[in-house]
């Protein structure tokens, strides 16, 4: 309740109480409205500026920002896993696959190259979470670049797969006649007594004795350059160009069971034994040739025989005794 107030009137000696104007009592109203509506508002300003408060487009924001992080450090740890897989992968790269197929490993400085030239993230700086984007970034640019020199790597580890396959397959490697068939090693590479001179003269190949008719086999995978019988002293013989510089010779046949231009695989059967040519008694004559070169075909026994078999064949080879041509 309002106090009343009063003034002292000298004219009639008494007290006279204060009628207050209506424009006044207004004004205070107003005052009082705009004074409290003023300091309401910076109120409001000041609170919603702490951190006490917070709006709900700055929760959103904050919960935004939370979710960001997470999957940032979900990506982080799956790049860790991709990192330590391309490292295994490279491992391998260098020191297993280029070890085998004898090729040059990468160089580690080659692996791990950066960018260079301008700054390529200038465009992620300025936020508040400027550094763990371009982080991130650079690690997967850096694993993409990784993965590139990898996949290049192991397209050149598949041609040279691809080439020691068909060398493998190519070089003569077996005998040309099986054990089965085979009578005995008549007579190895090296000086050798001839069989109608009796002088001691110099064996190119070695000679398989098996019985007439039977079958002789490719040594190894080629093409089919000769089969005929005008090779002095050979008789009936067939050669083989098997690539890389080998050529193989199979003599004295009885018959052939190809032609010139053939192509042919390690086993298949090439013609049959005989005695046809300058020769004593029916056997195969084998030769081996690389670039050129007449070499010991004991070298190439690997894809048909055993240890033993090896050792008991390298034993009758070195006996120098008298060969069948």
């Amino acid at each position: 309740m309002s106090k009343v107030k009063y003034y002292y009137d000298p004219d009639t000696l008494s007290y006279r109480k204060i009628e207050p104007k209506k424009s006044k009592k207004y004004r205070n109203v107003f005052l009082f409205l705009a004074g409290s509506a003023l300091f309401g508002t910076l109120g409001l300003i000041i609170l919603l500026n702490t951190r006490w408060v917070n709006t709900p487009k700055e929760l959103s924001l904050e919960r935004e920002v939370r979710n960001y992080e997470l999957q940032f450090d979900i990506m982080n740890r799956k790049l860790d896993q991709m990192e330590q897989v391309l490292a295994n992968i490279e491992d391998r790269d260098n020191n297993i696959y280029r070890l085998y197929f004898e090729a040059n490993p990468i160089p580690e400085e080659q692996r791990r190259a950066g960018f260079g030239g301008v700054n390529r993230y200038n465009a992620l700086e300025g936020f508040n979470n400027s550094e763990i984007i371009i982080n991130a970034t650079k690690r997967l640019d850096i694993i993409q670049k990784q993965m590139v020199i990898q996949s290049k790597s192991l397209d050149e580890i598949a041609k040279l797969a691809e080439a020691k396959e068909k060398l493998l397959a190519s070089i003569p490697a077996i005998q040309p006649v099986s054990n089965e068939d085979l009578t005995r090693m008549a007579s190895g590479y090296g000086w050798r007594s001839d069989p109608f001179t009796k002088a001691r003269k110099m064996h190119w190949g070695m000679d398989f004795t098996a019985p007439r008719g039977t079958p002789i086999y490719a040594s190894g995978d080629g093409k089919v350059v000769r089969a005929d019988n005008r090779s002095s002293g050979y008789g009936k013989h067939v050669r083989i160009d098997h690539d890389y510089g080998y050529i193989s010779l199979y003599g004295h046949m009885s018959k052939y069971n190809v032609t010139v231009g053939q192509k042919v695989k390690r086993g298949d059967i090439i013609g049959f034994v005989g005695s046809t040519g300058r020769s004593e008694a029916p056997h195969v004559h084998y030769e081996v040739f690389k670039d050129g070169e007449r070499i010991n075909p004991i070298n190439f026994y690997y894809g048909s025989l055993s240890t033993e078999e090896f050792e008991n064949m390298l034993r009758l080879a070195n006996q120098e005794n008298q060969s069948l041509d």
